[in-house]
């Protein structure tokens, strides 16, 4: 090959992550979630110190889901660089498991942040210190508007979809229940509370009146405890809201199938294996891709006289309606079926008296055979490739030369005789001479055939 002599220098990991930002801020539609990013530093930053000033921990568990903002916007970002990207020798497949990641990674943080908070409750219990309400309230009106003005401005499609697909958290369950009756009551409200919120905005306006019910109960009886309280409860409502998703990315990251599409790939499977030409559909695996695409892989055995790109077509056309990057590989049934010899077969193998005949059962009806594969058609029956390599029921009868030789005065042909130089040599049976009759070819039998130890003839 040619010699490079001056060859570039590999990349670093810093000039990568470069390059790849600059592709994804090319882009006039990521300009808005860096300005939404940048702003959103700024109000972190501002809701930390707050918490210092104020010593309240149920402000500081309020701006954890501030900071999980930042993550959304990230996955955000990264979902823009996904569609920019085009598969690869390395990623066959694209880069949408990258998103996948960013949702489990955001998510498990934000559940990370939850158990730090619980820590620090439990300790606060033991020596409740003072909570100052200057900027109390001030900051959880900054979070609670920075936090829906970001979720409803920002079309984010990962945590869209994983929202919708995830089971419902205990939260979302209680507030339906709530919903329900509030709908019986002015059905009107039915648009905006059922069939279930969004997840993240129901967080933020729970951790929001947790705050003011804390701020209420300090100002008027002095009651710092209660801000340990809010604090708890707003972990335990992040924990139970993102661990649902958490559970939903780690399955698409272990490619699992999903739940709700098993009944649809069945059915889809069954009607491929009786397409024409199709004699069984096996190894067949299907996993999900990334959120919303399914990826599959399936092996399909046909005849021997059947059209290979017509099958694929096909069996295609039935399983790219569901599965949207599918591999298929056909092959066609070749089990060994026996062949008649040509060769001519030699005199002495004719003579069926010096053979022993191995019988072989018999040939079942032809009505039990199948025409085209000539294998039972009885479903009992282990299916062909179980039978590769084995002989099969119609082979002909084997013949086997037989060694041993005949005895003499019979009219038989016999050949030498390979054991009498054994047993001329005194190897007889203890108590009987060389000249005792047996049923082998000695140089030394009588002529006449079965003699007693006397030399008189055997009645």
């Amino acid at each position: 090959g040619t010699i490079h002599l001056f060859r570039k220098s590999q990349r670093s990991l810093v000039g990568k992550l470069t390059h790849e930002f600059r592709l994804v801020a090319a882009d006039r539609r990521s300009w808005k979630i860096l300005l939404f990013g940048a702003i959103n530093l700024i109000c972190i930053g501002f809701l930390l110190m707050w918490c210092s000033s104020t010593n309240s921990i149920a402000l500081t568990a309020y701006t954890y889901l501030t900071i999980f903002d930042l993550f959304s916007l990230v996955t955000c970002l990264i979902s823009y660089w996904v569609m920019m990207k085009k598969p690869s020798p390395v990623y066959s497949f694209g880069f949408e498991r990258f998103e996948v990641l960013a949702v489990f990674a955001s998510t498990v943080l934000a559940q990370l942040g939850a158990l730090f908070i619980l820590k620090e409750s439990v300790e606060r219990f033991l020596e409740q210190p003072e909570i100052h309400t200057g900027r109390l309230l001030v900051g959880t009106f900054v979070a609670l508007f920075f936090n829906l003005f970001t979720m409803l401005s920002i079309k984010n499609k990962p945590f869209a979809y994983v929202s919708e697909a995830a089971s419902t958290s205990w939260l979302q369950e209680h507030v339906a229940d709530l919903s329900r009756s509030i709908c019986g009551i002015i059905p009107g409200l039915s648009s905006i509370f059922l069939p279930r919120m969004n997840p993240f905005v129901l967080i933020d306006i729970a951790g929001a009146l947790a705050l003011c019910i804390t701020y209420m109960l300090i100002e008027i009886n002095n009651y710092f405890a209660v801000d340990t309280a809010s604090a708890i409860a707003i972990a335990l409502m992040t924990f139970g809201t993102m661990y649902p998703m958490s559970v939903y990315s780690g399955k698409v990251l272990l490619q699992t199938t999903p739940p709700h599409v098993i009944g649809q790939l069945d059915k889809l499977i069954r009607e491929v294996s009786t397409l024409d030409g199709v004699l069984e559909v096996r190894n067949e695996h299907f996993w999900t891709l990334g959120f919303g695409t399914l990826a599959g892989s399936v092996h399909v055995r046909i005849r021997r006289d059947a059209n290979e790109q017509m099958v694929l077509a096909h069996v295609t056309n039935r399983l790219y309606t569901l599965v949207s990057t599918l591999t298929v590989q056909i092959f066609k049934d070749d089990w060994i079926r026996p062949t008649l010899s040509s060769v001519p077969i030699a005199n002495n193998i004719l003579n069926l008296s010096d053979h022993h005949v191995i019988p072989m059962p018999s040939l079942k009806a032809a009505d039990n055979l199948n025409p085209v594969t000539s294998t039972p058609a009885k479903p009992s029956s282990p299916p062909p490739e179980f039978s590769f390599n084995t002989p099969g029921k119609n082979v002909s009868p084997v013949i086997l030369l037989n060694t041993q030789t005949k005895p003499y005065g019979l009219g038989f042909n016999h050949g030498s005789a390979p054991y009498s130089s054994v047993l001329t040599q005194g190897l007889g049976i203890p108590g009987m001479g060389a000249a005792q009759g047996f049923r082998t070819g000695f140089a030394n039998v009588p002529s006449r055939y079965g003699t007693n130890a006397r030399g008189q003839p055997r009645p």
